[in-house]
């Protein structure tokens, strides 16, 4: 089942996307994301697209979502790099340990920025965003995002934009520590790759047709996002790059050996 899409315009979005999208005259889109289906809503999946800096923001996790009155529902997300123009960069975590003072300092003066560590990135590059995570997209980056289905947004720090922030709320969460490279990861040249095996969700790089493995762990129903070459859901249904579609598992879906796809799952 083909996914029925969102195109969101924003402040730092693009007029030009890359194929096979396209920017409607006059707008800067920045999100375009696939409708949840019912059947798992627990999971957003999305593109996005920068031509300037995201702010500098973090999500809660579902306990502290809930003890905020704000559902049961955290954040944690992880972000795949699709095209990156040179020098492009994602900022996640910072250089040397933050206490919460000296981080609420630095998101006041605007300093936040140049502390944090920004992340030079590819085609190709991984990175998973734990919850509580200060992070910011840098411009020149296009991106997949995938994430718990949840638009609980602190911003600690937007350039004088003039756009609310949440200082209160983020510095009750905001962890001031240096990002985790365990959690990066680079696509694999050739074969498949298990990217998120998380508490939250299951993201994997299909190159080619899956493994046993994969099918194995995918026998539930999921989300297919095709990046190269086509796929077939369910014998009958094309899904090209661009789309994502609902299928009832891993067995149902069908690859060209030489197509390329991320397929997840929640758990």
């Amino acid at each position: 089942m083909l996914l029925t899409t969102q195109s969101v315009e924003k402040v730092w979005g693009r007029d030009v996307l890359p194929a096979p999208f396209a920017a409607p005259e006059g707008q800067r889109i920045g999100e375009i994301w696939f409708e949840p289906p019912t059947q798992m809503p627990e999971l957003l999946v999305k593109y996005l697209f920068a031509s300037e800096k995201l702010s500098v923001q973090c999500h809660p996790d579902d306990d502290q979502a809930e003890a905020a009155g704000q559902g049961r529902q955290g954040k944690e997300e992880c972000w795949l790099v699709i095209a990156a123009e040179p020098g492009a960069s994602l900022g996640i975590g910072f250089d040397e340990p933050l206490d919460a003072q000296a981080m609420r300092t630095a998101a006041l003066d605007g300093s936040i920025e140049q502390l944090m560590t920004w992340h030079e990135v590819r085609a190709g590059d991984f990175f998973y965003i734990p919850a509580d995570t200060v992070h910011a997209i840098g411009p020149g980056c296009s991106i997949i995002e995938v994430q718990q289905n949840s638009d609980i947004t602190y911003r600690l720090y937007d350039y004088g934009r003039p756009r609310e922030l949440h200082l209160e709320q983020g510095m009750a969460v905001a962890d001031g520590s240096p990002y985790d490279m365990a959690l990066h990861q680079r696509l694999p040249h050739s074969g498949s790759a298990t990217l998120v095996d998380g508490p939250h969700f299951r993201l994997d790089w299909v190159d080619g047709i899956a493994g046993d493995d994969l099918l194995y762990t995918y026998c539930e129903p999921l989300l297919v996002l095709p990046l190269a070459g086509e796929v077939l859901v369910a014998g009958s249904e094309v899904i090209k790059p661009g789309e994502c579609a609902y299928a009832t598992d891993l067995a149902s879906v069908t690859s060209a050996p030489e197509g390329k796809c991320v397929v997840t799952a929640p758990r």
